[in-house]
């Protein structure tokens, strides 16, 4: 498993909220909002690719794992 910073479950958990704000927009607030989601999902992912390089990690294996950590982080009641 990947070594992942809680500052990449924090932009992965960004882009997500980002994401989920599209539904039910159209038109111009869609496009909007697209801008929003993709900002902070480039910013994750350059997060990922240079976290990876520095650390010598499999760039896949880490984003993964930021991914699962921000769904558990998510589902945990506490937090």
């Amino acid at each position: 498993m990947a070594d992942i910073s809680d500052e990449l479950v924090k932009l992965e958990h960004c882009a997500e909220e980002e994401r989920a704000k599209l539904a039910g927009l159209d038109d111009e607030e869609y496009a909007v909002q697209w801008r929003h989601w993709n900002d902070a999902a480039e910013r994750f992912q350059a997060a990922v690719t240079a976290h990876a390089e520095a650390t010598g990690q499999s760039r896949h294996e880490v984003e993964q794992a930021a991914k699962r950590a921000a769904r558990r982080a998510d589902e945990d009641p506490a937090g």
